[in-house]
């Protein structure tokens, strides 16, 4: 199996599977796409030529061009997806679909959601607001802590409609690039998402007078809330306004309250806030314990690429212990030793690393990191299974499988699933037998048929990829028709690593 690689400019980081079998990443290496199609290109779904004499109703779009709303960081030549993944879906049906997905424990079934999110494909032909869908891919990357991928896509999409501006601004706060959205809402201030933002936006160009004019008008025509005008009153006069209480904050504040928050030097922790907003402990403003904690949720999710976990991690020596301290400890202590090249020291701090990351749930971003180099040491015994199993865990899982797997015949249904056979291993074993029962053919199941006749290809594979969160939920019987799924849509990356990450990762039942 070939890998091709390519880097995208976003920091995200997932290893991500395409269409017809070519594995790819939306997000830090990106793969050559196949040319086999997933949908018949025999089977049409145009309606007779004409109902009636009367001229029908016809939009015009330019030949090859594409709309705002199917706007995406990767081409159909990347993905193998077809520019006509959603066309034929239902805009609110889909948001529906992307809302239920709970994905962030399982990093196969997440690769995939971002190259859905991130592809190049028009939105459904019968939304009335096609803008809806976009709008819902945006929101579902915010909900990952994707925050650079929607500040991305809707750098290419533009920021010309009160909502696309409005997600923009809020990106733009977490990310610290918020000159930008108040430059942009200088010359089309109609697009302000509100006139706390209009202030905010005035007094960051140094037009103090006109952002203390804007306040008290939107103060007096009820458009400004008390926490806003509080922060505003604070941000804009400190020594007029120094020691005057603020109001308790919100459970859930807007970026910008989160913003002004800080600005006034009463910052809020953002563990208890949606994961988006740990993004904005990235910055170099926050302290390194706040950076590995941010770190560490957004790699969770795969919204942070795991060489940049690893840049944090690495930054200095822990000054304390305990807990997130223990967890650094045991990855820089591995890191020297896998430098070293010493299979003693590797065998040693390997079981405590992995064990740290198991903890943090991030072994997938830790076999990343690792796992290649990893596999050139010569270990044995227990040392040896694990650095096997952490390989497996890689987007070099076939690799491993056929260079190691031979000298690991206790993990001998692992290697044959890594290769695409398992049903060449007899077993017993319940979710080995499921997942040979998944693997058994590469037709599509029944319950798609529907569907798929209907070129509603990426509501099938949302569908599929609810089975497997099912699936890891305890419902054991969805695990293989989500895996035939993936195999008959040509997503044999996700079908595999999903099932391996089904066996290697400790989330059944969650």
């Amino acid at each position: 199996m070939q890998r091709g690689a390519s880097a995208l400019v976003l920091g995200i980081c997932t290893t991500l599977p395409a269409i017809a079998q070519a594995p790819l990443s939306a997000i830090d290496w990106l793969n050559d796409p196949v040319t086999a199609p997933v949908v018949d290109p025999t089977h049409t779904l145009e309606p007779p030529v004409s109902t009636g004499a009367l001229a029908p109703n016809v939009s015009v779009t330019t030949l090859g061009a594409s709309t705002a709303e199917a706007v995406g960081l990767l081409s159909s030549r990347v993905t193998g997806l077809p520019a006509d993944l959603w066309q034929h879906s239902d805009a609110q049906g889909l948001n529906a679909l992307l809302t239920k997905q709970q994905l962030t424990t399982l990093p196969a079934i997440q690769a995939l959601f971002y190259t859905l999110l991130l592809a190049e494909a028009e939105a459904p032909f019968a939304a009335t607001d096609k803008a809806s869908f976009l709008n819902g891919r945006l929101d579902a990357l915010l909900s990952l802590g994707a925050v650079e991928a929607v500040q991305a896509l809707l750098d290419r999409a533009g920021t010309t409609t009160p909502d696309r501006f409005a997600r923009w601004f809020d990106a733009t706060l977490l990310t610290g690039d918020e000159d930008r959205a108040c430059e942009a809402l200088r010359d089309a201030p109609n697009l302000s998402p509100s006139y706390a933002a209009r202030v905010y936006c005035t007094a960051r160009r140094g037009d103090w007078t006109t952002a203390a004019l804007t306040l008290s008008t939107g103060t007096v025509l009820g458009l400004i809330t008390p926490q806003e005008r509080a922060l505003l009153d604070l941000f804009l006069d400190p020594e007029l306004f120094e020691g005057a209480p603020l109001p308790h904050p919100p459970v859930r504040p807007s970026p910008l309250i989160f913003r002004l928050q800080e600005a006034v030097g009463e910052p809020l922790p953002t563990a208890p806030l949606p994961r988006a907003f740990a993004v904005s402990d990235l910055r170099g403003t926050s302290g390194w314990k706040a950076r590995i904690e941010a770190a560490e949720r957004l790699a969770q999710t795969g919204a942070l690429a795991p060489n940049r976990l690893h840049g944090i991690y690495s930054e200095r020596l822990p000054a304390a212990s305990g807990g997130l301290w223990d967890r650094v400890d045991a990855v820089q202590r591995f890191d020297l030793a896998l430098k070293a090249r010493d299979p003693a020291a590797i065998a040693t701090t390997l079981p405590r690393a992995v064990q740290a990351m198991r903890v943090a749930q991030l072994e997938v971003a830790f076999a990343k990191i690792y796992a290649k180099d990893l596999m050139t040491v010569p270990l044995t015994g227990a040392a040896a299974d694990l650095a096997y199993h952490t390989a497996l865990l890689s987007p070099h899982y076939e690799v491993a499988a056929q260079q190691l797997g031979a000298d690991r015949p206790q993990s001998a249904f692992l290697t044959a699933l890594a290769k695409g056979q398992p049903a060449s291993v007899p077993t017993h074993h319940p979710v080995e037998r499921k997942i040979i029962e998944g693997f058994n053919s590469t037709a599509l199941p029944p319950l798609f048929a529907t569907e798929i006749a209907e070129r509603r290809l990426g509501e099938v594979i949302l569908q599929a990829m609810r089975l497997y969160q099912r699936a890891i939920a305890g419902e054991l019987a969805e695990l293989p028709r989500a895996l035939a799924t993936f195999r008959a849509l040509g997503l044999e990356d996700t079908a595999r690593q999903a099932a391996l990450q089904f066996l290697l990762l400790e989330r059944a039942g969650t």
